[in-house]
């Protein structure tokens, strides 16, 4: 599987320029030949934008996902839509399981070639330290893992990164591939770059971390999406400015290693 990870530049605040470009990249990285598309977290609105949360809030059933979705279908390719501000009430209406009766999640949604929903993720670690996200947001609960094209993946978002239990749960559930939409800023880029590759060496699996490019109210996102294979080896990585980073992923090379190191077998 050929998996596109689309470095977006953010404009906060700017849902409509943010999702059109979107939809733009979504279309080019499937014109090149990727099977799987991955945006970063909060593309839509842009993650330090907090006090446009709740205007730029919608169900995963609305507008700005049923286009996410229509490209997805037209341009025949998988499509994770990074993550989006989620509202739960509205969701709930539109008869969407959700992990609260209101207030708001930052959700991920995996579509398919259909571009039917196949797999919806609500970031379950919360980030407090400088940010609003706690104090905006309802954690999620559920860590799926879903079966696309022969090969198992999950998702993550962002600050998760630093709760390798999370990631030790799908892979109990014989994940192949962790996708990690995020919006991770500047200083923190050693933090960025080891953690991703220490959660691909546990877990003897890919990990695609897919951020976000650009600056709001003087935060800046660090770029550098990287996709790392099951041994931690860095496969494709971009620098800060908007980029495409493309690997293949493939779940008989995730079985082949875990075969030969074969250290989940080993936990006690």
């Amino acid at each position: 599987m050929r998996v596109a990870c689309v470095q977006l530049g953010v404009e906060g605040g700017a849902v409509a320029e943010n999702v059109a470009s979107a939809l733009d990249r979504t279309r080019e990285a499937a014109a090149d030949g990727a099977d799987l598309v991955v945006l970063p977290e909060l593309f839509d609105v842009g993650y330090f934008a907090f006090d446009s949360y709740a205007r730029a809030a919608e169900s995963l059933a609305g507008d700005r996902l049923s286009r996410l979705a229509a490209v997805a279908a037209d341009a025949e390719v998988n499509l994770l839509a990074g993550t989006v501000v989620e509202d739960l009430a509205a969701s709930a209406a539109d008869g969407i399981e959700v992990p609260a009766d209101e207030g708001l999640a930052n959700a991920a949604v995996l579509f398919d070639r259909e571009g039917e929903r196949r797999l919806v993720y609500r970031k379950r670690h919360l980030f407090g330290y400088g940010s609003e996200e706690t104090d905006r947001m309802v954690p999620g609960e559920r860590v799926p893992v879903v079966d696309l094209e022969g090969v198992r993946v999950g998702v993550t978002t962002c600050y998760d990164l630093r709760f390798p239990e999370q990631f030790r749960e799908m892979a109990a559930a014989g994940v192949d591939c962790v996708l990690v939409p995020s919006a991770w800023p500047y200083p923190r880029v050693e933090h960025w770059r080891t953690l991703g590759r220490a959660r691909a060496i546990e877990n003897l699996a890919y990990v695609a971390t897919v951020n976000g490019s650009g600056a709001f109210d003087g935060d800046a996102l660090c770029g550098r999406t990287t996709v790392y294979d099951p041994w931690g080896t860095t496969l494709a990585s971009a620098g800060e400015e908007p980029a495409t980073v493309t690997a293949e992923v493939d779940s008989e090379r995730t079985a082949a290693v875990r075969e030969e190191f074969p250290a989940l077998r080993d936990r006690r």
